[in-house]
C-alpha cells in the first residue's frame, strides 16, 4: 500500500471533530462537494480499519486545509459529545460571523428567509437604539450630569437670556449655562408659576422621547437678573446700592433643570403656520401627523407609569429642536419651515392621587356616562380637540361634548392626510365607546397614515394577512436599504422621523394593519 497507514485514522479524527449539521451523507470523489455535505454522524467503520473511501477518491490537501481552518474559527463540538452547540439567534448575527455558526442557523427549520426576516427586526431596534441616543443623549452621560447638579443652586449657573426663552401655561423657561468637563452646556431652568403642583409626579417618570426630563432640582430666591413676565412687581432695572434689600423682595421659587431647551409651545406653532399650511397642505398636514404621533406615543409611556396628563393643551405642550437633522434636507426644510422638532409633554398628575378635574359641568357629565376611567377619557378628548387645533380649525369644548355625528365642524380637504385625520378625530371623540378608539389605536392610525399601507394597496388584491405581511416584510428591507444608502452619503445624520418609522416598522404586525386598515378605511 503506497499510503502510510496512520493517514485514514487521521483523517478520521478530523471528520469526527466537525460540528453536527444533519443526517444527511457527504459525496464521494469530489472533494469540493464536502463544503455542500453533511458527514455521517457516527464513523461507518472501526478506528483502525480501512477506510471505506477508495484511495483513489480520498480528499486531497486541498480539503485537509479547509478542514483545518474550518477548526480554527473556534472549537467545534466532537460528534460523541452529548450536548450541540446552541444556535446563535437572528439578533447575534453580525457580517464577520464563523460560518460554521450561520450554517447551524441557515439548517434551522425557518430557513433562509426567516434568518433574514428576523435580521431585519433586530437591526431596526439597533438602529432605533442608536438614534434614541443621538436625540436624547446617552444615558449614562444624563445620569453624571444628574449627579453632578445635586446641590448646585444658581450660583453655579450662568444666565444666558433674562428673557424667557418659552413659556408654558404653568412654567417659564430660562436658558443657562453649566461647565461640565471642559465644556459649556446649555440647560433649560424652569420656574414653575404659583398654580403649577404636578412637578413630584414629574420627577418620578422613567425616560421617553416625548416626556421631559428633568435632571437637578433646588429652591433658591430668583436672580434679578430674570424677568418673568406677567408676575406683579416685575421691575427691569439693575439693582442699585441696596441690593440686598432688592434680592430680599426676589420671591423663594422651587427651580427644575431640564437637558432639553423649548423654543416654542405647541400653540405658538400652530399660530404662526396659518400660512403656512395654505401654500404647503400636504407637508404641513404630515407634520400634523408626525406632531400627535409624539403625543399619542408619550401618553402611551404615561398609562404605563400610571400618570396622567395634567393639562394636555397647545399651551402646555413644548417644542424641542433636534440635534441632528437629515443635513442634506436641513435647507429644503427650513425654507418651507418643516423642520420636525420633538414634542414634550410637560404637565402630569398621579392616577391613583386624583383625578383631571374637569374644565365644565358638560365635560363630567360626558365622562360620568362611559364606564372607563374618566382621565383616560380625558386623553382621548384633548386629542381629537388638537387635531382641529392644529389644523387651524376652530372647535369649541362644548362643541366637542355635545358632538353627534352631524355637529362636527369640517375639516377642509387639502392633502391626501386630510380625509384620515377627519376620520380619526371622529373617532376618538365619538360618545359611544363601542365606536371610539383608545390612544394606543390614535397612535397605530397616525402611523398607517404617515408609512402606509395606503387604500390603493387594496386596489387590485384582495386584503388578507399573507398580503400585509408580505408588505411589511418589504417594506422593512427597503427601510433598511434606505438607512444604508444614506449612511454612504456625507454629512447625513437621522432625523427624528426616521426614528419615528423605525419604531412603527419595528413593532408592526400583519394583524395590527389588518385591524387598523379595517377602522380607517
Amino acid at each position: 500500500d503506497p499510503l502510510p497507514p496512520p493517514l485514514p485514522k487521521k483523517q478520521l479524527q478530523r471528520a469526527e471533530s466537525l460540528p453536527e449539521q444533519g443526517p444527511s451523507r457527504h459525496s464521494r470523489g469530489d472533494p469540493t462537494s464536502w463544503a455542500a455535505s453533511i458527514p455521517p454522524p457516527h464513523p461507518r467503520h472501526k478506528e483502525g480499519a480501512p477506510s471505506s473511501i477508495p484511495p483513489g477518491d480520498r480528499p486531497s490537501w486541498g480539503l485537509k486545509k479547509l478542514l483545518t481552518k474550518s477548526q480554527s474559527l473556534g472549537e467545534p463540538v466532537a460528534w460523541s459529545s452529548p450536548q450541540k452547540a446552541p444556535s446563535p439567534s437572528a439578533a447575534e448575527l453580525t457580517f464577520g460571523m464563523a460560518d460554521g455558526e450561520l450554517g447551524q442557523l441557515l439548517e434551522s427549520p425557518a430557513g433562509v428567509c426567516g434568518v433574514v426576516l428576523g435580521c431585519q427586526v433586530a437591526a431596526l431596534a439597533r438602529l432605533s437604539a442608536h438614534i434614541q441616543e443621538e436625540l436624547m443623549g446617552a444615558e449614562e452621560r444624563q445620569q453624571l450630569l444628574e449627579a453632578e447638579l445635586a446641590g448646585k443652586r444658581w450660583a453655579a449657573l450662568s444666565i444666558l437670556e433674562r428673557e424667557p426663552c418659552c413659556q408654558s401655561r404653568d412654567a417659564w423657561y430660562f436658558r443657562v449655562g453649566f461647565a461640565f468637563e471642559q465644556s459649556q452646556l446649555v440647560f433649560a431652568a424652569k420656574v414653575p408659576k404659583p398654580c403649577c403642583t404636578s412637578l413630584g409626579v414629574q420627577s418620578s417618570l422613567g425616560v421617553h422621547c416625548s416626556i421631559q426630563r428633568l435632571i437637578g432640582r433646588f429652591t433658591d430666591r430668583l436672580p434679578w437678573e430674570l424677568v418673568l413676565p406677567g408676575s406683579p412687581g416685575e421691575q427691569s432695572q439693575s439693582p442699585s446700592a441696596e441690593e440686598p434689600a432688592h434680592l430680599a423682595t426676589r420671591p423663594v421659587l422651587q427651580v427644575f433643570i431640564s437637558p432639553e431647551v423649548p423654543y416654542q409651545t405647541l400653540a405658538g406653532f400652530v399660530k404662526g403656520s396659518h400660512s403656512l399650511h395654505r401654500t404647503s397642505p400636504g407637508h404641513y398636514e404630515r407634520l400634523a401627523c408626525l406632531l400627535l404621533l409624539q403625543v399619542c406615543m408619550g401618553l402611551e409611556h404615561l398609562r404605563v407609569q400610571n400618570v396622567g396628563q395634567g393639562d394636555l393643551c397647545p399651551e402646555n405642550l413644548l417644542l424641542v429642536r433636534c440635534p441632528c437633522p437629515l443635513r442634506s434636507q436641513q435647507g429644503k426644510e427650513a425654507s418651507l419651515g418643516l423642520s420636525l422638532p420633538r414634542l414634550l409633554i410637560s404637565s402630569f398628575f398621579k392616577v391613583k392621587d386624583k383625578q383631571r378635574p374637569c374644565s365644565t359641568s358638560q365635560e363630567q357629565d360626558w365622562t360620568k356616562g362611559l364606564a372607563v376611567p374618566p382621565s383616560p377619557v380625558a386623553d382621548e378628548l384633548n386629542v381629537g380637540m388638537l387635531i382641529y387645533q392644529i389644523l387651524h380649525v376652530d372647535i369649541s369644548l362644548e362643541k366637542a361634548l355635545g358632538f353627534r355625528s352631524n355637529r362636527l365642524p369640517e375639516i377642509p380637504s387639502l392633502s391626501i392626510y386630510s380625509t384620515g385625520l377627519k376620520r380619526l378625530a371622529m373617532l376618538l371623540l365619538h360618545r359611544d365607546p363601542c365606536k371610539s378608539v383608545s390612544i394606543e389605536q390614535a397612535r397605530s392610525i397616525l402611523q398607517v397614515l404617515l408609512w402606509g399601507p395606503r387604500q390603493e394597496l387594496f386596489a387590485r388584491s384582495k386584503k388578507t394577512l399573507t398580503l400585509l405581511r408580505s408588505w411589511v416584510e418589504v417594506k422593512r428591507a427597503l427601510l433598511l436599504l434606505k438607512f444604508a444608502e444614506n449612511s454612504a452619503r456625507a454629512g447625513v445624520s437621522p432625523s427624528l422621523e426616521e426614528w419615528l418609522c423605525c419604531q412603527y416598522f419595528k413593532e408592526v404586525t400583519e394583524h395590527t394593519l389588518y385591524q387598523v386598515t379595517q377602522v380607517l378605511y
